[in-house]
């Protein structure tokens, strides 16, 4: 790309992060919304992480299946449905793989349409990893699967090193990289596994510019994951944030840009995305990797 004036921590395009998958075109987490993504071209791919009863790692969201999944129309599964703090769901963690592998994805969000609802299975985090794997091989640039775990806990760790090291994915170099709320487990998995690690950041948290936890974080995390509302004001206007994270040594992955949905103060999707470029987020967290590519792209013509 030509242009030179990008404001990102490393002076390179804002790289395009495919927000469990291509999610706004093909039901969440599926290998589908991830594969679309890569044909879309987006440049990093986001799953969550949680983990079956038999400790399998799947791409989902939420613990409960029945906003995902198909499982409140298995008969074989109507008695495993359990209240758990006032919520009537079915828990991924009372599934194995194989039960987790009969099911078909749906779409959560709502309006948005279901189309392909019960098309496509589960995404295991493996057959994920080695989906990309493939896609790798063609690409000049490795797709980077920056996942975040859901389930901050030892075996869970030990799931995840596990995919990784049987891979050879386990270090700084790997194209795999980690991101979680819970920041001492995600120092953890930093400490164990070598792979780059964001710190995803609460907004209750109140991580104001300059706070010193950001110092802190940037001594062994590569950067920051913010909600997007963090780094402008209610009119639009930089806060500074980015800027201050950048003189940490901290990337900045903003999240969550959507074309459906919460771009207010600004006119358009593409208009609140550009004034995210010119912020110098990092990586922005997409469900419609295609627009925020297209976005950036106008940018470099101008």
């Amino acid at each position: 790309m030509a242009r030179t004036s990008w404001k990102t921590l490393d002076g390179r395009p804002p790289r395009i992060i495919a927000h469990r998958g291509a999610s706004g075109y093909r039901p969440e987490h599926t290998l589908e919304a991830f594969a679309l993504a890569l044909a879309q071209g987006a440049d990093m791919l986001e799953p969550d992480l949680v983990a079956s009863r038999d400790g399998v790692l799947f791409a989902r969201h939420d613990f409960g299946l029945a906003d995902s999944t198909d499982v409140a129309s298995r008969p074989q599964f109507a008695a495993r449905a359990r209240e758990v703090g006032g919520v009537h769901d079915w828990w991924i963690g009372d599934f194995d793989a194989q039960e987790i592998a009969m099911l078909r994805a749906t779409q959560p969000m709502p309006g948005r349409g279901h189309r392909h609802d019960g098309e496509f299975g589960i995404a295991s985090f493996g057959a994920l990893l080695d989906l990309v794997a493939q896609a790798n091989r063609e690409r000049d640039v490795p797709a980077v699967i920056e996942a975040e775990v859901k389930q901050a806990d030892d075996a869970v760790l030990s799931a995840f090193a596990r995919e990784l090291e049987s891979r050879g994915l386990a270090g700084e170099p790997s194209w795999v990289w980690v991101e979680c709320f819970d920041h001492d487990f995600l120092r953890r998995a930093h400490e164990r596994c070598g792979n780059p690690c964001v710190a995803l950041l609460e907004p209750e948290g109140e991580w104001l510019r300059g706070d010193p936890r950001l110092r802190e974080l940037a001594r062994w995390s590569r950067g920051v994951a913010p909600r997007k509302d963090t780094l402008r004001d209610a009119a639009g206007r930089d806060t500074g944030w980015v800027a201050a994270a950048h003189d940490l040594g901290l990337e900045v992955h903003a999240w969550t840009f959507r074309d459906d949905q919460g771009f207010a103060p600004f006119a358009t999707p593409a208009a609140e995305l550009a004034a995210a470029f010119a912020l110098g987020v990092d990586a922005l967290f997409c469900d419609f990797p295609d627009t925020a590519l297209a976005a950036r792209a106008a940018l470099v013509r101008t």
